[in-house]
């Protein structure tokens, strides 16, 4: 019989084993991460190849569905977020995510598999493409639904993985769950990697179906490792929808919007007592007093005449609590921060789909036998630039930063993190416009004498590399600023919040690219003839003022004020400089 010290309280007042959550966890997630984070890299980095090659698409085309893709990539996990929150809780929806995966990827398998699936081949390589036969609606149907599938089953995966591995360390204090979330990237950017490398060169020079074959057992192994690690999880209870409070506080402003200044001193803030409200600690402000910024919203808190607050009999439409109220308000501040990031990812997967039409071009042999490299695998140098780039930030350069730092900062804040990685995003997108004014002039260069030996697409790992560097401190900056200033009942739309940038930033890439090819003639389907030089410059300036975007914002922004999260650790106010 089980004593009562062998359990311990979860954060919703349940007995639960010692042994649940904390580091034990990670072998099972990280086996979960790496299984189908290398399937769905392989899949959603060389759809542009499998559409150009076995589905007759021309490459600007390609090149715009797979933004599109990876936009629908990115916004999936918002709503799978959102229902972890409100309904599931994160271990059912990434276990759901894993097995949608799976099925995605075995509709690729037929598609490869079976030519009746596909269109026929173009009569000869050297073909126009516009004497391709496309593919027919049924055809296109089979293949859409996998694609369909591939964002759902990732919406479920991705960063609601990172959420559930996050409240493992509840109760923890913010070391641990930084900690994970180094973790967490470095094994879904590795697993990346070897998705990127191996998988791709499977399907590329072994086999389609072969490829997407590995992709589906890949998908199976992870969803096996993430259901044995399942007896060790703390799952927290969702607790509905926190969007509905959120709602509120903006209803119950609204109401009082003609209550005079005079009327509103005299009133008192209510911060306890409904239903659903303060129920995760104590309020976000010692005194029970809201912060000044955002004062309309302070409306909401105000008990006025005919408010009944008494336990029970509160409306809470008409009157919310302090902690709903500042709960708005934390999403409200962050939100200038979170578009900035919104311009990052829009030159990002510009160049790097740009970059794949790119390779496609150059000479991608590789060693003396000249094994030729896919082209969607040049991509891995963003992957290993990520992991090896979020190894020694962590490890050398934040301790060297604690000691450098003016004031005894430990370590550089999240926003310091961020800002950096957005000063390496212009630095990438100005080595790629001089990268490809080379490789346009070598082009011309041979086709004017007559000589087919392209430039090497060596030259591309060098920009690649800092947009790697980039998102190594871009992405975990942003997840570990969210996650710590979002309530504690928003916590999995928090680490879902990069991934929304990401997917409006997939489709303004997309409508940019559009637009530069309506509006010029940089961008024909003949890429030796194009000014992608130019296009890359342009996104180098726009990176140039996002930069400057990000440093009014990140300047005049102030860490949530003595602050209690979840795990009943303070957050200090720190102004960044």
């Amino acid at each position: 019989m089980r004593t009562a010290a062998s359990t311990v309280l979860s954060d919703q007042q349940t007995p639960v084993s010692r042994k649940k959550g904390g580091w034990i966890t990670l072998p099972f997630l990280a086996g979960s991460v790496v299984g189908v984070g290398m399937a769905m890299s392989a899949t959603s980095s060389n759809l542009i190849v499998y559409l150009i090659s076995k589905y007759n698409v021309k490459s600007i085309d390609a090149a715009q569905i797979s933004n599109i893709v990876r936009g629908c990539m990115q916004l999936a996990p918002v709503l799978g977020a959102a229902a972890s929150d409100a309904y599931f809780g994160c271990y059912p929806v990434v276990a759901a995510g894993a097995a949608i995966s799976l099925l995605s990827f075995v509709v690729f398998t037929l598609t490869a598999a079976f030519p009746s699936l596909r269109p026929p081949a173009c009569a000869a390589a050297s073909s126009p493409s516009s004497s391709c036969q496309p593919a027919s609606a049924i055809q296109a149907a089979v293949l859409y639904s996998a694609v369909c599938l591939l964002a759902v089953g990732n919406g479920g995966t991705r960063y609601n993985a990172a959420t559930l591995g996050a409240d493992q360390f509840a109760g923890d204090g913010e070391r641990g769950r930084d900690a994970f979330f180094s973790c967490y990237f470095a094994c879904l950017y590795a697993s990346y990697v070897a998705g990127d490398t191996a998988l791709v060169y499977l399907q590329d020079s072994v086999s389609w179906a072969l490829g997407f074959g590995v992709c589906a057992a890949t998908t199976g192994l992870g969803l096996l490792a993430l259901a044995a690690g399942s007896r060790y999880y703390k799952r927290p209870v969702p607790k509905g929808s926190p969007f509905t409070a959120l709602a509120r506080v903006l209803v119950a402003a609204a109401r009082k919007a003609t209550l005079s200044s005079t009327s509103l001193a005299t009133l008192q803030y209510y911060h306890h007592g409904s239903a659903g409200c303060d129920t995760d600690g104590p309020t976000q402000t010692q005194d029970h007093v809201p912060s000044e910024r955002f004062r309309f919203l302070n409306r909401a808190a105000m008990v006025a005449e005919g408010d009944d607050v008494s336990v029970g009999n509160a409306k809470p439409w008409r009157v919310c609590t302090v902690r709903e109220v500042e709960d708005l308000k934390s999403l409200l501040r962050v939100l200038p921060l979170w578009s900035s990031g919104i311009l990052v990812s829009t030159t990002v997967n510009a160049q790097v789909t740009l970059t794949v039409l790119q390779a496609l071009t150059m000479d991608r042999a590789l060693g003396p036998r000249g094994l030729a490299v896919p082209a969607a695998s040049i991509t891995v140098t963003v992957l290993a630039a990520f992991v090896l780039t979020a190894a020694l930030f962590d490890r050398l350069a934040a301790p060297l930063w604690g000691r450098l730092a003016a004031g005894g900062c430990r370590k550089p804040t999240p926003l310091q993190r961020v800002g950096l990685g957005h000063a390496l995003n212009v630095a990438s997108m100005a080595v790629a416009a001089l990268v490809e004014r080379r490789r346009i002039r070598i082009a011309s260069a041979a086709a004017a004498a007559g000589d087919a030996l392209p430039m090497s697409a060596a030259w591309l790992v060098v920009q690649l590399t800092l947009t790697g560097a980039e998102e190594a401190l871009h992405l975990p900056g942003n997840t570990a600023l969210f996650y710590r200033e979002f309530p504690a009942a928003l916590r999995s739309t928090a680490t879902a919040m990069p991934p929304l940038f990401i997917a409006v930033g997939s489709y303004l890439s997309t409508a940019l690219v559009g637009a530069v090819r309506r509006a010029t003639g940089w961008l024909p389907d003949d890429l030796n003839r194009s000014r992608l030089d130019r296009v890359y410059w342009t996104l180098a300036l726009l990176a140039a003022a996002t930069l400057g975007y990000f440093l009014v914002c990140a300047i005049t922004y102030r860490y949530r004020d003595n602050a209690v999260d979840g795990d009943g650790e303070a957050n200090h106010t720190l102004e960044e400089k």
